[in-house]
């Protein structure tokens, strides 16, 4: 196979002159493997980047789009639709926890959250509210790489830059990663569900009728995973309800079997106002993005003279004919192969291999909740991240595996119908690496 040259790709999230030293480059990918420019086939670890729950290249989903494409490429959905975003539409609906109604479609997370963003405050307008201008994200919270997002997100690396023209009346809740009193938990951990009464306290500072919405992820994912405190979220509820704001779950991780249910929220228990989504949306075989709300905001917008638009947001392929053809396959998958179901039944096999690193001296923490799990390495003194991004190259070469490494956190993500097997195999390579790194 010919060599790939490199130098043109600016690269998302890369170190790229560190990456095209040695390139690690993809050419093909079925069920839970890639194969490499060089013929190797790897384990995926991250079924992409928590994308195709139901591996790679899965036939059902590829025949869908294959037939779409054959048959209507396009067609606008600006005072136009077609049949396929309809009913991708009422599929999504109808896994959607009760009081969901309508979706706005979108083609990635980050474009979700903004777009969730924009409705919070067109709500509040519409509702005679105007003066709600205020949005509430959280520390560490990844929301996107959208003004919109990084204004409400929580990474430092990805606002510094920017933070210039980050939006004005934006404020953050503490974040409730706590390794010193919840190291090594399994699932939610015990301590922190106090840590909700922050937006009490935003609440008293910026008055809490200034407030449009508070964005969380149910379980923050990009930052480390890290699951919510016992009572946490209950009490965010709770405190957006007495002072009329939007809860906002950015579950474009969590959603569609991630956590063992079709939506996180159902997990967790407790229910937002507004939901957004991607990634598994349509296995991520095309990007799509969606944003739920419930039947009281889209109620709320349509409202003035009927032939005018209410909301005035969108995008070119809002809807796209080929992703929800896609994403409609996708959730046939899921149905048919009780995939949802299958998540739930590998949860514990998952935490207990993650588990086993608990006493490994060069581990400082071990988090997990559904299919998504984090071990946490110690950095090295003076390079943090260096660590992580070892046993992640060593990883690719050294054992035919994919893992993620976010700095010194590696994190994982196993296929919604992955074999315990593979699992198995899969962790004893990356136990043979961490053992080996300095």
């Amino acid at each position: 196979m010919n060599a790939v040259t490199t130098d043109a790709l600016w690269m998302p999230f890369t170190a790229n002159r560190d990456f095209k030293k040695k390139p690690r480059i993809i050419c093909d990918a079925q069920g839970h493997y890639y194969t490499t420019t060089d013929g190797r086939r790897l384990y995926d670890t991250f079924s992409g980047l928590w994308t195709t729950g139901v591996g790679h290249c899965h036939p059902k989903i590829v025949e869908a789009v294959q037939q779409q494409v054959a048959k209507l490429d396009y067609a606008m959905t600006f005072q136009m639709g077609n049949d396929k975003s309809f009913e991708l539409a009422e599929r999504v609906v109808d896994l959607a926890p009760e009081g969901f109604s309508n979706v706005f479609f979108t083609n990635s997370g980050s474009e979700s959250v903004d777009t969730a963003l924009k409705i919070a405050l067109a709500f509040h307008r519409a509702r005679g509210e105007g003066h709600r201008t205020r949005l509430i994200g959280r520390e560490k919270g990844y929301h996107g790489v959208n003004f919109g997002g990084m204004s409400v997100g929580g990474i430092v690396p990805n606002r510094k830059v920017f933070s210039a023209a980050l939006l004005p009346g934006v404020d953050h809740l503490r974040h409730t990663l706590d390794i010193g009193r919840n190291a090594f938990s399994r699932g939610m951990p015990a301590h922190g569900a106090e840590l909700a009464d922050d937006l009490e306290r935003l609440c008293v500072l910026h008055d809490g009728s200034n407030i449009a919405a508070v964005i969380v992820e149910p379980i923050v994912g990009s930052a480390g995973i890290i699951p919510p405190p016992v009572g946490y979220l209950e009490k965010l509820r709770e405190i957006c309800d007495r002072h009329g704001i939007l809860l906002i779950f950015d579950e474009v991780i969590a959603a569609f079997g991630r956590v063992g249910k079709a939506f996180g929220a159902e997990r967790v228990g407790v229910t937002p106002d507004i939901i957004t989504t991607a990634k598994g949306l349509t296995n991520g075989v095309i990007p799509m993005g969606a944003v739920l709300v419930q039947q009281k905001i889209y109620d709320a917008m349509m409202q003035g003279p009927e032939h005018m638009v209410e909301l005035f947001h969108g995008y070119t392929y809002s809807g796209h004919p080929v992703a929800a053809a896609a994403g409609i396959a996708t959730m046939d998958v899921y149905e048919e192969e009780g995939i949802f179901e299958q998540s739930m039944a590998l949860e514990d096999t998952f935490a207990d291999l993650l588990h086993s690193f608990a006493d490994h001296d060069k581990v400082i923490d071990v988090r997990n909740f559904g299919l998504m799990g984090a071990i946490e390495l110690a950095p090295r003194d003076g390079a943090p991240g260096a660590r992580g991004l070892e046993t992640h190259k060593r990883c690719f070469w050294e054992e035919d595996l994919v893992m993620r490494n976010a700095m010194d956190v590696l994190s994982f993500s196993p296929f919604l119908n992955s074999k315990v097997d593979e699992m198995e195999q899969s962790f004893e390579a990356i136990r043979r690496v961490v053992d080996a790194i300095d």
